[in-house]
């Protein structure tokens, strides 16, 4: 007998889906906590606003949440998913950077820097979430 392969799209139950998020955001806030630490103590100004919890928290909920929607979005409407999303995400996160570039002048190199390694930690944490909750084949 022959055997069949079949490709079809896996879909996760929306609890499974949250989950998946809500752990993107957790782990992803935990991770930019160690890099704003780190940043400060190889000298990020003090009062460099976004290098604070409730700023980088809030920002990481609403990319992730933003990155989770754009996900969905690409999944249901791509006919090739995957090679779109090989390119959107690495676009995406180098435009997240344009604003932080502006901020040279609050937090010098070093909390810019700082600000630019979330985004790519943010990016890498979500993507894996997404994949595992939200495939795209």
């Amino acid at each position: 007998m022959p055997a069949v392969t079949q490709t079809a799209s896996v879909r996760r139950g929306p609890l499974v889906v949250a989950g998946g998020v809500l752990a993107a955001i957790a782990l992803s806030s935990l991770v930019n906590a160690l890099i704003a630490v780190v940043a400060r103590a190889v000298g990020a100004p003090d009062d460099f606003q976004p290098l604070t919890p409730g700023a980088y928290i809030f920002l990481t909920t609403v990319g992730v949440v933003a990155g989770a929607l754009g996900w969905a979005v690409v999944r249901k409407l791509s006919g090739n998913p995957e090679k779109l999303i090989r390119w959107l995400v690495p676009v995406t996160v180098v435009v997240s950077f344009v604003p932080d570039f502006f901020l040279f002048g609050d937090g010098g190199a070093t909390g810019v820097v700082a600000l630019l390694l979330m985004h790519v930690a943010v990016a890498a944490l979500a993507v894996t979430a997404y994949r595992k909750v939200m495939p795209l084949s």
